[in-house]
């Protein structure tokens, strides 16, 4: 058997849901009523319902993120919105709070979220045990580390592909809820990453001014994906809940003709699709031309580039050139040929922040803007928002998926029979009792037969190959042919979605050690269930979720791999040999009243951002 790979898109709605399923996307991942890691970013159940019938139809999965942190007095509510999910055949449920695993819930499948912070073999390998069917990993982890996950345990994994990225440890974020009371392990982050701070040294001094030094790049793994592949993942998930549908439609025609690709090539022998269908597209995708604050492939292949995007946490969009110069009212840009009426330009100022401009007409290679900014020759100019590019993506037909057919025009004792086969095995057949008379001249229409059966219009079907068996020319009306047509696909759409098989787990309760006896607040237990599930499980002390317990001022918020001394060339191990003078300790990021110390962990290579009256030692770099 094939080992499946999939391309998991994100839907802030069912809208976005239907355009990710029809530029390619072999499952979804939705937000329900309530209880989903972006608060803004949820959906009736009627609508998932939608979702699902439609995905289902192409052999799509839908599955829905329950992913925040729940209170005692939320647990009911949260079974009752499961079995409500279960009801309309929902494929999967990917959860963050273990309470869920204690729950009478029905028999369906649970994906552990990556807020669930999956980065441990041993921890995964728990999850799996427990009866959790898949597991999101971390995006911190290499391609070395996965493989290592995928031996220990069978698991099937997640990865995401493109996308923000968190600058935290998912799940171990508590900034925003130190800072104004929204967690975002609740679904409401403030984002307060992406705000600019200065940096201050050991000596009072201030290194940098008003940058935003924990907004990092995106991520892009895309050209990963065979050694991803190989390394055991098998879904690849885009970021992206609250983005618009060009993000969308553009991210998921990207990955799914460099997916197909590899699976029509290289590894064809061992790898396969996971739904049905072939997509066409009017427009080019381009990873760059949609929603994106310049690319990273994290630590996928180890650390080895700056990933900070501190001039701005907003889309720099696509290089086009340097500016040239001025010239009256317009500027002249390299590669200007490639601008068009109504685009935003963006590029960084001489104070060092992003600044745009709207381009009101492009005319003889001159871009006019709506505001004459005064910029200096030489200036690097992106395009963060390309109106002909959205204007063709967002119409309906941009990208279409069609799933593949054969008729078979046959003769039978009291008429005809019209056969459509699909290209999974379906079968669907339409008897039209008629008359068989023989057409005028005994002249064959069997053209006329075969134009009018490959007119399939809006249905999700395109017809292959088209056969006439016919003991004599006989005639029939088109539009008995048309309606024979229509019937057929109507209730191959019908034996599509009956014959699609959700898989269903039972959770059965488990008691298998797990691999702490002591979990601190990062473990985020928020409810009596979550706290029985571990203790169950052998654990003897359980320290409440931070958004329960928090010591205002003194707190560690937030845990990264991220590292300001590595941006700056100022790290004991990679720049020891081309440094200078080491930093004075301790570092301290401040924006406003906010104020936060940094505690450098460089034997597992992290850093930690404390709130400003907390204590700790200053470990001494050991590595030289």
């Amino acid at each position: 058997m094939k080992k499946k790979i999939e391309i998991l898109a994100p839907a802030k709605d069912l809208i976005h849901g239907l355009a990710a399923i029809n530029s390619g996307a072999d499952a979804v991942y939705i937000g329900a009523p309530q209880f989903g890691a972006r608060s803004n970013a949820t959906n009736s159940i009627e609508d998932v319902a939608k979702l699902v019938e439609y995905a289902h139809l192409f052999n799509a999965q839908v599955f829905v993120v329950i992913n925040t942190i729940l209170y005692d007095n939320e647990l009911e509510t949260c079974r009752q919105m499961i079995w409500q999910l279960y009801d309309i055949n929902v494929d999967a449920l990917i959860v963050q709070d273990m309470s869920i695993m204690e729950m009478d819930i029905p028999p369906i499948v649970l994906h552990a979220s990556t807020q669930a912070n999956n980065r441990d073999p041993h921890k995964i390998k728990f999850l799996k045990d427990a009866g959790v069917k898949r597991v999101v990993l971390a995006r911190e982890l290499n391609l070395h580390q996965i493989k290592e996950i995928s031996e220990a345990s069978d698991v099937e994994l997640e990865f995401f592909v493109t996308g923000a990225l968190c600058v935290s440890f998912s799940g171990n974020c508590y900034m925003s809820v130190a800072n104004g009371e929204r967690s975002a392990n609740r679904g409401s982050c403030a984002q307060n990453c992406r705000l600019p701070y200065n940096l201050i040294d050991g000596h009072g001094e201030t290194l940098i001014k008003n940058s935003h030094l924990l907004s990092i790049k995106d991520f892009d793994v895309s050209a990963q994906i065979p050694n991803l592949i190989e390394a055991g993942i098998c879904s690849f998930k885009i970021e992206g809940r609250l983005k618009d549908i060009v993000y969308v439609k553009n991210n998921v025609s990207y990955l799914r003709q460099k997916l197909d690709d590899f699976l029509e090539g290289a590894g064809s022998d061992k790898y396969t699709k996971a739904s049905s269908g072939k997509c066409t597209y009017t427009f080019e995708s381009a990873l760059n031309k949609s929603f994106n604050r310049g690319y990273t492939d994290y630590f996928v292949n180890e650390r080895h580039q700056s990933i900070g995007s501190w001039e701005s946490p907003k889309s720099k969009g696509q290089y086009i050139g340097k500016l040239i110069k001025t010239t009256g009212n317009a500027y002249e840009i390299e590669n200007g040929e490639l601008l068009n009426n109504g685009d935003g330009l963006c590029f960084i100022n001489e104070n060092k922040e992003a600044d745009g401009i709207y381009v009101n007409k492009v005319e003889n290679g001159l871009a006019y803007p709506n505001v004459l900014k005064e910029i200096k020759p030489g200036t690097f100019i992106y395009r963060n928002n390309d109106a002909a590019f959205i204007k063709i993506v967002e119409r309906e037909d941009s990208a279409v998926r069609k799933i593949s057919t054969t008729l078979v025009l046959t003769e039978n004792e009291n008429g005809f029979e019209l056969i459509a086969t699909d290209e999974d095995g379906n079968v669907s057949s339409v008897n039209l009792v008629h008359p068989k008379e023989r057409t005028k001249n005994n002249e064959s229409i069997e053209e006329n037969f075969k134009i009018n059966l490959a007119k399939t219009g809006f249905t999700p079907y395109k017809v292959d190959e088209i056969t006439i068996q016919f003991s004599e020319n006989w005639f029939l009306p088109i539009s008995k042919i048309n309606e024979m047509r229509r019937t057929a696909f109507e209730q191959l759409s019908e034996i599509r979605v009956a014959n699609y098989k959700v898989k269903e787990h039972q959770m059965i309760k488990t008691s298998h050690p797990y691999p702490e006896t002591k979990l601190d607040f990062m473990y985020n237990v928020s409810n009596k269930l979550a706290r029985k599930f571990y203790e169950r499980h052998g654990v003897t002390e359980i320290e409440k979720a931070f958004e329960l317990q928090w010591d205002p001022g003194k707190s560690r918020v937030m845990t990264t791999k991220y590292c300001i001394k590595y941006e700056l060339e100022k790290c004991p191990k990679y720049h020891k040999d081309t440094m200078e003078t080491k930093l004075k300790e301790p570092l301290v990021l401040k924006q406003g009243e906010l104020e936060y110390k940094l505690k450098f962990n460089c034997k597992p290579c992290e850093m930690e951002i404390w709130e400003k009256d907390a204590e700790f030692e200053i470990e001494e770099d050991h590595l030289h």
